[in-house]
């Protein structure tokens, strides 16, 4: 089965937003996240994660970002941690913005890829879900990624981190879908 068409659209759309704001800290802050073990990045996951969960139980924001930008933190986390899995962590920023673009945009193309299979699998399942249920499941690969982390990276029947990693950007891409079709359905 082929990949629907408005889906690949609004697919490459989201991540396209995502690799702006990427290539646009790159811009501010160069390579910094080279220094972050993976679990470090793992709690940066859950901050955005929780801080997600909160704007959508309480309502309200202290700091006057909602949680778009939080989802798309949660893509560009993702494939920072899979970048650092492959890369190994740094004492120093030690890539260029070029070479950093280059990776992010080699894993992108690995979880589109992912996602096509799976959506193949699951028959757009994601599309009948609500966005909460997005965050649920990626605080839940947190979770997960954690427990493996501090098995030092072991287990006996599940996927690895890396995989954990690509599940979360891709949930966070099918979050930041439904959010632009509800603002679509605003105007």
């Amino acid at each position: 089965m082929a990949l629907n068409p408005l889906t690949d659209r609004q697919y490459d759309a989201a991540l396209s937003g995502c690799r702006a704001v990427f290539a646009a800290k790159l811009g501010d802050y160069g390579a910094s996240w080279r220094i972050m073990r993976p679990q470090a990045i793992t709690d940066q996951l859950f901050i955005k994660a929780k801080r997600i969960r909160t704007l959508q139980t309480t309502g309200t924001a202290a700091v006057d970002e909602g949680i778009y930008p939080e989802f798309q933190a949660i893509v560009n986390y993702s494939i920072v941690g899979i970048i650092q899995l492959r890369q190994g962590y740094s004492d120093t920023k030690d890539m260029t913005r070029e070479r950093a673009l280059e990776l992010y945009d080699s894993i992108a193309v690995e979880a589109k890829a992912l996602m096509v299979a799976k959506n193949t699998d699951y028959g757009e399942a994601w599309r009948s879900m609500r966005v909460l249920s997005f965050d649920d499941i990626i605080l839940t690969k947190i979770e997960r990624t954690k427990e493996i982390e501090d098995n030092g990276g072991r287990t006996a029947v599940s996927e690895g981190i890396d995989a954990n990693y690509f599940d979360m950007a891709n949930y966070a891409l099918f979050a930041l879908i439904k959010l632009d079709e509800a603002n679509a359905s605003q105007r």
